[in-house]
């Protein structure tokens, strides 16, 4: 036993001075630096908070407040000189006024967590008449409700191999991401090929994401569908339903609220599929160019059944209390909210195809222009342009500063109306002002330290940049928004 060993180290021993002789005539002959040099990670860590008027959720009036910290940590392992392993992962924890109102009525004896219980013993006492008389709600403050925060988690495992003259790139990754509400499989495949010198580029990547959706629905449309249109079921037990006039309506005469439509979500899926083009150009010592495409195709359900529609053409009705109807439309109103009419209704495929166009430009060593423009295209009706600016501006070795501008423009879908705009005879309907008809401004500004001899180490870790960042944004609409980011990006020697 102790010979076979023997024999086994001394053959391993003769492999391993072959192969490194081999190594040391290759490098001598033919060096080829490795893809990445070391273990890179990147730590972004980010606080956005938002505020607006016209909250889907509620029919496109309302509050639409909504908090939100992301951390996004990504690792970058080089498996050896041609593959490089990528792990991408977010966590993202919000509160959302305008999802909170998902269920808005506060004071009464069955919450939405029963309404979203098909227990037969809970269906049995919800048909028990009490008397809630108290029960209130508006579409201008948040809810206690279980939909008012949650926590969205995506992670990406991506891998790339380069070939030996570093012309031939291809690339794959698989994605994960989940809410409470909606769950996304994704997979892709990537292929650059460099040429003229590495002056020029061309890339090609197509992306598959198979989506399912939980769906939520509005409090009083889940309860009326759950109870076959029975006013004195489940949430609605001994709660008062009011007309246009904060009138009491008879919940068993002919003049009584009702949704449009019985059908809820009849199929979960959305799936998404991708196809991706780029060509890049390096024109001279100081110029860069590339040009971009995607085709895009998307499938199933693509309208959000969280939220809300009202129809000009249907009689309004209310919970809560008569006082604030005519106000209702006022952010004064904090104690009667309309029933809804119908969720959100759209297309069961969606096309979209944006292009653009991307321009840097040095100009010395301290300053440099980069610009980007895109044009974009679907089938629901929407044109939109988009240009941006950002001009670094070095200071020094270590620091960089660069403001940024973006500014969007679009037409609204075909599908889009405002609160109480749309007819019930339509057959899509939505009013989700991110399809409306708008513009807006985004000003940003950055500083970069860029540690370039990497002499800052926290044992074998050494930090190579430190980024903060802020933007704020503003549409014509009266949405804004605020985001400031840090990240930093460490090397593992």
């Amino acid at each position: 036993m102790k010979k076979i060993i023997l024999l086994i180290l001394l053959s391993l021993h003769i492999v391993l001075s072959a192969q490194t002789k081999q190594d040391s005539t290759n490098k001598n002959t033919n060096y080829k630096k490795r893809v990445l040099e070391n273990v890179e990670i990147d730590l972004l860590t980010s606080y956005y908070t938002q505020n607006g008027v016209n909250a889907a959720v509620t029919g496109g009036i309302g509050d639409e407040s909504l908090d939100d910290f992301a951390t996004n940590l990504v690792v970058s392992i080089p498996l050896n000189d041609d593959d490089v392993l990528t792990i991408d992962g977010t966590i993202s924890a919000y509160t959302s006024a305008s999802s909170s109102n998902l269920n808005p009525f506060s004071g009464a004896s069955s919450g939405a967590s029963s309404d979203y219980d098909d227990d037969d013993d809970d269906k049995k006492k919800a048909f028990v008449t009490t008397t809630n008389q108290d029960v209130t709600g508006t579409p201008w403050a948040a809810s206690s409700g279980a939909s008012k925060s949650d926590v969205w988690v995506s992670g990406t495992i991506g891998y790339s191999h380069s070939s030996d003259n570093r012309n031939n790139i291809y690339t794959a990754h698989v994605s994960f991401a989940n809410e409470f509400d909606y769950t996304s499989f994704g997979a892709g495949l990537g292929y650059s090929r460099l040429f003229n010198q590495k002056n020029t580029e061309i890339g090609i990547n197509a992306s598959v994401y198979l989506d399912q959706w939980r769906p939520e629905y509005p409090t009083e449309i889940h309860t009326y569908v759950q109870y076959n249109g029975n006013l004195d079921g489940g949430f609605f037990s001994g709660v008062p339903i009011l007309d246009q006039n904060g009138l009491p309506i008879d919940k068993l005469g002919t003049d009584v609220w009702n949704p449009v439509n019985m059908n809820l979500v009849n199929n979960n899926g959305r799936n998404t599929y991708s196809v991706s083009l780029s060509f890049s150009q390096i024109l001279g010592k100081k110029t860069q160019i590339s040009i971009f495409g995607d085709f895009v195709m998307q499938e199933g359900w693509l309208a959000n059944p969280m939220q809300r529609v009202y129809f000009a053409d249907k009689a309004n009705y209310y919970i809560g209390n008569a006082t604030d109807i005519p106000i209702y439309t006022s952010t004064e109103n904090q104690r009667v909210f309309q029933l809804a009419d119908d969720i959100e209704r759209l297309p069961d495929t969606r096309m979209k195809i944006p292009v653009g166009l991307r321009f840097n430009q040095y100009i010395n060593e301290f300053i440099v222009i980069r610009t980007y423009y895109r044009f974009y295209y679907d089938d629901w009706g929407i044109y939109s342009h988009t240009a941006n600016i950002e001009i670094p501006v070095k200071l020094g070795m270590n620091f960089t500063i660069y403001p940024t501008y973006r500014y969007y423009t679009q037409t609204a879908a075909d599908y889009f109306a405002p609160y109480e705009t749309h007819l019930s005879t339509e057959t899509y309907y939505t009013s989700d002002y991110d399809l409306s008809e708008f513009y807006s401004n985004q000003f940003g500004f950055g500083i970069k330290y860029t540690n370039i001899l990497m002499k800052k180490h926290l044992g074998k870790i050494a930090v190579k940049n430190i980024d903060l960042h802020y933007n704020y944004y503003q549409r014509d609409s009266g949405f804004d928004a605020h985001i400031v980011s840090l990240g930093f990006k460490f090397v593992i020697e």
